[in-house]
């Protein structure tokens, strides 16, 4: 038989750690997104888990989250060892992805990847759905029920291949409403808030901001938020300077 090749795909990826170290991973999840001939995308079959061995114990703090015990990752393969084989499948990948997506490639680095390129679904979900209140992966998934989650297949929380499992629908839905090229430039910029997230005029919309509150919060520490003002600013004609998506995604939506 002549083999069949590989729908192009994007990789979902989601991680657990055991604290916060470059090699402190103790889980990784995925979940692939596939384009069909026809050019729709879909949640496609294959999907997996994988403890990791973080090479230290596993703190209380972050234990407490995903439930991972030190017994079940020590004989488990070390970050390096595993990670190529996730990260770079046979047929390769037009992008890996992940929600907040500068978490996971704080590990996923370019040597381990083959400098893949990343999407950030949270971003993403800023550009298409700027209606929606919250922005979380859980929030998303409660206030949008994406078509085909099967529930169960995303419980646990907090778990990589749950996670993964969820994002991965998001990003199908995305990538049925934008183009792959916009959502990877979007991801490589900070995060187009909706709505300013905090201090005095916490909810409203960037329009309904006077251009003295723009001009301050183009100042902010938060990276979003900067970057959200000044892109206001700049539509009514004045020209900041737009910030860089650095590894920082603070805001709260």
């Amino acid at each position: 038989m002549i083999p069949v090749p590989p729908l192009p795909r994007v990789r979902v990826i989601d991680l657990e750690t055991a604290g916060n170290g470059p090699y402190d991973v103790c889980e990784i999840g995925w979940q692939d997104v596939v384009r069909d001939p026809h050019g729709r995308w879909r949640v496609g079959e294959e999907r997996g888990a994988r403890f990791i061995n973080p090479g230290r114990p596993i703190s209380p703090d972050t234990m407490a989250i995903h439930h991972i015990l030190d017994a079940q990752v020590v004989d488990a393969p070390f970050w390096k060892a595993a990670a190529p084989q996730v990260l770079r499948p046979a047929g390769g990948v037009l992008a890996l992805a992940a929600h907040r997506a500068a978490f996971e490639q704080r590990f996923c680095r370019p040597a381990l990847t083959g400098s893949a390129a990343w999407i950030c679904t949270w971003k993403c979900a800023l550009r298409v759905w700027p209606h929606l209140p919250r922005f979380s992966n859980q929030m998303l998934r409660y206030q949008r029920h994406p078509e085909g989650l099967v529930h169960a297949l995303g419980l646990p929380a907090h778990r990589a291949l749950p996670d993964a499992y969820v994002t991965a629908h998001h990003l199908r839905d995305l990538l049925n409403a934008a183009s792959l090229e916009e959502l990877l430039a979007w991801s490589r910029e900070p995060g187009l808030l909706p709505r300013v997230p905090a201090g005095e005029h916490r909810g409203k919309p960037w329009t309904d901001l006077p251009d003295a509150a723009l001009r301050t919060l183009a100042a902010d520490r938060d990276q979003d938020v900067r970057f959200s003002a000044a892109t206001e600013l700049r539509r009514r004609g004045d020209a900041p300077p737009l910030p860089r998506a650095g590894p920082a995604q603070q805001s709260l939506l």
